[in-house]
């Protein structure tokens, strides 16, 4: 168990956790002191020293892989080499979370980040599932038409009241909060902690067919859905992503992009007071960047019609707003197709499903990294 309940944020990651993940690759991971995927960072920033907060969800997190070979620590190697930075060391601070939308980034950037003092705040996007996770009605209709419960509601969100975003903090009165936060579950996690039977037992509640899939095998096609977990999955909830994930490419201006983008207008208001400069890097989404092209295509006669909408509309917000983006999906979308390799996935999942793989996250932080040395060190460094 590597999370916890949090009274800000819904929840967060357990300090000093560590053990096994297999539900996508295998690796033995280990959070620090503040709930992170990432080594211990001291608070007050060593001299000549420029430092990084990556803000994020489960790519950012990336509990897939061993940390050195998430896009933190990547892109942290790459900057090494920058001749802008010659002389300083470079940190690259982890605070991805699996599951957060935007609205818990913020919290984050807001309790934790600041005390470390970052030059520069990178916010990862993952168009996949950050517009839905910023909205309570999407998230409701989530949760209302698959086998989830309703955990992915217990967390923050801003609502917008006289053209001010307001905290709406109503999920601590939720049941399901009050239950995890009581003094029985948290006794129950500390045994879970210990018996390793319990968390077998929790394993194989995971890997078990739900009772409506009749204990079907899954049809291989859904190797080409756009499901973001496990080889588990359940084919509704399969069904259910695919058409949510399509609000992403939606060239309409709708409320859920328009929520979405004031969250981001936040964190770089918040990011530009407190004096660190601001990048939004968006991520890529399994089918857009498959190495085949035919693939894509059937998706594009189903009714998407630009695979790079989410890059673009993010792209044309920094303009409006003056802070620098990195958009990765034509990057990968070339290199996979071109090497004919699988940026997503690995071997005990679907093929090209789901989070980056060790691939993924090294084409990812070296883009980061050269588009950063190239664009944008020189300014912040000559403002620091």
């Amino acid at each position: 168990m590597i999370k916890t309940i949090d009274e800000h944020r819904g929840w967060a990651g357990r300090p000093y956790a560590a053990g096994w993940v297999r539900d996508e690759g295998e690796a033995y991971v280990q959070y620090n002191s503040d709930g992170f995927h990432d080594q211990e960072h001291p608070q007050v920033k060593p001299e000549n020293t420029f430092r990084i907060a990556l803000l994020g969800d489960s790519f950012t997190e990336a509990r897939q892989l061993p940390q050195p070979q998430g896009i933190a620590a990547v892109i942290e190697r790459e900057l090494k080499n920058c001749p802008t930075l010659a002389g300083r060391d470079v940190e690259v601070m982890n605070f991805g979370v699996n599951g957060y939308g935007t609205d818990q980034e913020l919290i984050a950037l807001q309790e934790k980040v600041w005390d470390y003092s970052p030059d520069l705040v990178l916010l990862n996007f993952y168009p996949g599932n950050d517009v839905i996770n910023n909205s309570r009605s999407l998230t409701e209709k989530m949760v209302s038409q698959t086998a989830m419960d309703n955990s992915a509601l217990m967390k923050p969100y801003f609502v917008d009241r006289d053209d001010n975003w307001v905290l709406d903090d109503s999920f601590v009165n939720m049941d399901i909060y009050r239950s995890q936060k009581s003094w029985w579950h948290q006794a129950y996690l500390q045994v879970q902690d210990r018996l390793r039977i319990l968390q077998l037992l929790k394993q194989a509640k995971y890997a078990l067919p739900l009772p409506h899939q009749d204990n079907k095998k899954q049809d291989p096609q859904l190797a080409t859905q756009p499901a973001t977990l496990s080889p588990y999955i359940d084919p509704e909830w399969q069904n259910f992503l695919k058409q949510t994930e399509w609000l992403a490419y939606n060239t309409a201006t709708d409320p859920e992009w328009q929520q979405t983008e004031g969250l981001i207008s936040l964190i770089y208001n918040e990011t530009i007071t407190k004096k660190p400069n601001f990048a939004v890097v968006t991520l890529t989404t399994p089918l857009q960047v498959n190495p085949d092209p035919v693939v894509r295509h059937h998706q594009e006669v189903s009714g998407l019609t630009d695979w790079f909408y989410p890059e673009k509309r993010i792209a044309a917000l920094g303009e409006r707003e003056g802070f620098t983006t990195i958009n990765l999906g034509e990057y990968f979308q070339a290199y996979a197709e071109q090497n004919n390799v699988c940026l997503h996935g690995f071997d005990n999942t679907f093929r090209c499903d789901g989070h980056w793989n060790a691939l993924g996250h090294q084409l990812a932080g070296e883009i980061v990294a050269k588009t950063l040395c190239e664009k944008g060190l020189s300014k912040i460094i000559r403002n620091s």
